[in-house]
């Protein structure tokens, strides 16, 4: 099998040749970029570019020959713009945080205040979208557009933000290119996040308080989202369907000890709108899979998750309370794909030799890929500190046991 027929394999509940291998091939599967650029020093790779696609996490696009080297199956198909609405058609070079050379979006051009903060601003430079604090590595969103809108009539003079045709040309012709010139299977980010976009848009206290009392408000505010979600779908999914086979949603639902929010609020305020997003793609569009990001201890809400069309579930956050990964294997493994859990970035890698960080990979996947039905990747993105011995501990353990 080649990489692309590996992943529709597991995908297809179909027994793959070994166990596919994700290296960066989503925005919570990925390495940053200060992690990356010592990677590439380490494997003596000097003539690869440390490209900063992800400026909100600081993310570094994994170059081909680096996917090849992890073992990896997956490539992405980015938006045009991933993050603050920054194209990243272009790029220019830069330096990283830490000093090495980098290369950023060409309209990347942030400013340091007089804090020593890193700000990204709105386009007439009047407003602060995002921060870097201080001597930090990644941006924080600032800007909270729903803030002060407390009434059905004030959200709605508000704009909904969605994709153009400029970036469902990107899209289209980016996932063409990758289905045409490589065997991977391609991952296309969307997004179509509805908790976190009232999170991010409300501020968290106004989302909480909102959900709680304001029902009514809220239950508006998500259809409005939503239903721009379903319209950019109907425009971009026959322009690339042909061509990729995973599309990516997202919602952070956990936190560490428990969901969020309970599974009846779940069920009340977020699922109708989750249901309506991922069913439209298993209605019209079943050989692409539903992908859902969703950190923490969300056990409790995995029965809904599946009733609601996730097909994927990402990133398998094992040391979250509840998050056991026998137990989610046991009781969920012929319901879902888990792409991810495979190695602890919170707790073993950052505190662990690399003879252990190869030991705990082993076990996961003995328990994760028994029957099938899994991607290995590690717990969400490899911070910056990571050093790249752990890095290359991590895939090469996996690569060792995938088969």
């Amino acid at each position: 099998m080649n990489s692309r027929q590996r992943i529709q394999a597991v995908l297809n509940g179909q027994t793959p040749d070994k166990l596919p291998i994700d290296f960066g091939g989503m925005r919570s599967t990925g390495i940053q970029a200060i992690a990356y650029a010592e990677l590439l020093k380490y494997l003596g790779f000097k003539d690869e570019k440390v490209l900063v696609y992800d400026i909100f996490q600081q993310l570094a696009e994994p170059s081909e020959k680096i996917v090849d080297y992890m073992g990896g199956d997956v490539l992405q198909v980015h938006k045009r713009c991933p993050a603050f609405g920054i194209s990243i058609e272009e790029y220019k070079e830069s330096k990283l945080m830490s000093g090495a050379t980098g290369y950023f979006p060409k309209d990347f051009n942030p400013v340091t205040n007089e804090n020593g903060d890193i700000d990204i601003l709105t386009p007439d430079g009047k407003g602060v979208i995002a921060r870097m604090p201080k001597g930090g590595l990644y941006f924080d969103l600032i800007d909270r557009k729903y803030e002060n809108a407390h009434t059905i009539e004030e959200i709605d003079a508000l704009p909904t933000e969605g994709l153009e045709d400029v970036d469902i040309d990107y899209m289209e012709n980016s996932a063409k290119k990758l289905y045409e010139t490589t065997d991977k299977a391609l991952l296309m980010e969307f997004g179509g996040n509805v908790f976190e976009a009232g999170q991010s848009d409300f501020g968290y206290e106004n989302f909480y308080v909102n959900i709680a009392i304001e029902q009514d408000l809220m239950h508006h505010y998500f259809e409005r989202i939503t239903d721009r979600y379903i319209e950019d779908l109907k425009k971009l999914m026959p322009r690339v369907h042909q061509y990729i086979d995973i599309i990516q949603f997202g919602d952070d639902l956990g936190t560490q000890i428990a969901p969020q929010i309970s599974p009846e609020m779940y069920v009340e305020m977020i699922k109708p709108y989750h249901k309506k997003l991922y069913q439209f793609i298993q209605k019209n569009y079943p050989d692409v899979k539903v992908f859902l990001h969703s950190c923490g201890a969300i056990y409790n809400l995995i029965p809904e998750l599946i009733d609601a069309g996730v097909q994927i579930l990402n990133p398998v956050q094992i040391s979250a309370e509840g998050m056991s990964p026998e137990k989610l294997k046991k009781e969920y493994g012929k319901d879902l794909v888990f792409w991810g859990g495979g190695s602890n970035m919170q707790n073993t890698v950052p505190n662990s030799d690399v003879d252990t960080i190869r030991q705990e990979v082993k076990h996961l996947i003995d328990i994760f890929a028994k029957d099938g039905g899994y991607v290995f990747n590690q717990v969400h993105n490899i911070q910056a500190d990571v050093p790249p011995e752990k890095v290359v501990a991590i895939y090469e353990a996996a690569k060792e046991n995938r088969e």
